[in-house]
């Protein structure tokens, strides 16, 4: 049996998450293909919701999910929320037809019910591996006929149903990113179709869902493989064509291993959360065992979806690498427009205690500075770290470092100046306020360059390092007329004079 299915219909293209926890960065990736492919076909991309895994499904996952592809900017024309001709869209919704499609197979011979106990089940699939075999079901029940299957179910025996699987057989199909695969039956077994419960097997139901919805292609990770000849085999029973296999290989991590939790973030809402923007995710996640071509990386969703072809897809493995995330989330940092930058920054600095209600003076000042930080950052988590020195500076604090302390009792002049020229000018400086007190401190002690600079950046920063000065001292003044948190140049060199002189006391 070997599969080519017909590539003239339009495209229809699925992503069906299972609401059992966040969306990984893996399967966003199966969502970003599958759109992407969708997209650029001007074919349709379908969400459906697998969540027949009632124990650990819940709606506040599938939630997160839709909120998460949202986000990304993948939109679906059919699927749940937004509905379609092929509902309705989660497993769940669906239990009926499930149910009628199982009672056909059984029907046609091409599936029975099974009466083994778990405990028998155990016990083969351990002998099976003690002499080296492969664990599969041995048929046990294969030749019950369908009548007595039914007497013994109506008299209170419970029973999965299970595939009746061709002995000795090829199922081969051509996969269009890994070539032609093949698995013999002798391998494969009689899998489950629908557990005792009356719940549907993942195998079972997604063939169901894939025909009637009529998915031209699946693409999905190179986890799916082995599901596939059971797939093929249940298309075959039924007398549907298959879609198209593309299985991609998975998303790794550094040591080459799946993506996991001990890699660090691992879910869409775990990157999100760190300030990392939504293009910047999509076009890494996209890049991962696929390029665009031309030597371009950087591309925005659409011109991706313009490239994407599955036969340029990668077989060999992906790995994630967050250097190479922060490189892309930098160049879109510098792209986003302004007011976009703010309004996301702002979370952060409340995250960071440092603003609390928020003004329209407020968001124009904070304006004028993020953009400029934010230029300078991998993720937007590092904006508090990077603003620092306006909303957190503590004389007291800089001074308890010991080298910083020994810099300053150096440059005393210098400090001593500075706090003079502040006291005794105009209480607000700009830009050219600033270097014009800054001249008439190198006048006054004699020092210029970094004998200059890195003491004044010491008093008013409390930082050894970070923005230009010409830059942040401006801010450090509209600040301080704005939010009463921060302090203004004056009152930080004031500061850092007595607390440097009631140290200097203190060793005498």
């Amino acid at each position: 049996m070997t599969t080519t299915p017909s590539a003239a219909r339009p495209m229809r293209l699925r992503f069906a998450p299972s609401p059992t926890g966040q969306l990984h960065v893996g399967n966003a990736r199966t969502a970003i293909f599958n759109w992407l492919l969708a997209k650029g076909s001007g074919g349709t991309f379908i969400l459906r919701i697998e969540d027949t895994d009632r124990e650990r499904s819940t709606a506040a996952s599938e939630h997160a999910i839709l909120d998460d592809l949202r986000w990304m900017g993948l939109d679906w024309s059919e699927g749940v929320e937004v509905g379609g001709a092929c509902g309705p869209y989660r497993q769940t919704e669906r239990l009926d037809l499930y149910r009628d499609k199982a009672d056909e197979l059984l029907e046609a011979g091409h599936a029975y019910f099974c009466f083994c106990s778990a405990e028998t089940l155990e016990a083969e699939r351990k002998a099976a591996l003690a002499a080296g075999q492969p664990p599969m079901y041995r048929g046990t029940c294969r030749h019950i006929t369908l009548e007595d299957a039914r007497r013994r179910r109506d008299a209170g025996e419970t029973a999965v149903i299970r595939l009746r699987v061709p002995e000795a057989r090829d199922v081969a199909f051509d996969d269009v990113v890994r070539g032609t695969v093949t698995f013999n039956t002798a391998v494969i077994g009689d899998p489950v179709l629908v557990r005792s419960d009356g719940i549907p097997a993942y195998n079972f139901a997604v063939v169901i869902d894939d025909a009637l919805m009529d998915i031209t292609h699946v693409v999905r990770g190179e986890d799916h493989i082995s599901n596939t000849p059971r797939q093929l085999l249940l298309y075959e029973a039924f007398g549907w064509t298959p879609p198209a296999f593309a299985h991609v290989s998975l998303v790794m991590g550094p040591d080459h291993s799946p993506l996991s939790k001990r890699h660090g973030a691992t879910s869409v809402a775990e990157f999100r959360a760190r300030g990392y923007l939504p293009e910047a995710l999509v076009n890494y996640l996209a890049l991962i065992g696929w390029s665009p071509g031309e030597g371009q990386e950087l591309l925005p969703l659409d011109e991706l979806a313009r490239r994407f072809r599955l036969d340029t897809v990668g077989h060999s493995a992906g790995v994630f690498d967050e250097e190479k995330l922060a490189w892309v989330n930098r160049h879109y940092l510098k792209q986003a427009a302004p007011a976009r930058l703010t309004g996301l920054g702002v979370r952060f600095l409340r995250q960071a205690g440092w603003i609390d209600q928020v003004t329209g003076e407020d968001i124009a000042f904070l304006a004028e500075l993020v953009p400029v930080t934010a230029a300078s950052l991998d993720r937007l988590e590092q904006l508090p770290g990077r603003l620092a020195f306006l909303f957190d500076y503590s004389a007291e604090r800089t001074l308890e470092n010991a080298a910083i302390r020994a810099e300053a009792l150096a440059a005393q002049p210098v400090v001593d100046a500075l706090a003079a020229e502040l006291a005794s000018g105009a209480p607000m400086l700009d830009k050219e306020a600033f270097r014009a007190v800054a001249t008439r401190v190198r006048e006054r002690t004699g020092q210029k360059g970094k004998a200059l600079f890195h003491p004044i950046r010491l008093v008013l920063t409390g930082e050894a390092e970070g923005m230009e000065l010409d830059l942040a001292v401006p801010a450090i003044e509209r600040g301080a007329a704005r939010l009463p948190r921060i302090a203004g140049a004056r009152a930080r060199a004031e500061a850092f004079v007595r607390v440097l002189a009631a140290g200097t006391q203190g060793t005498r």
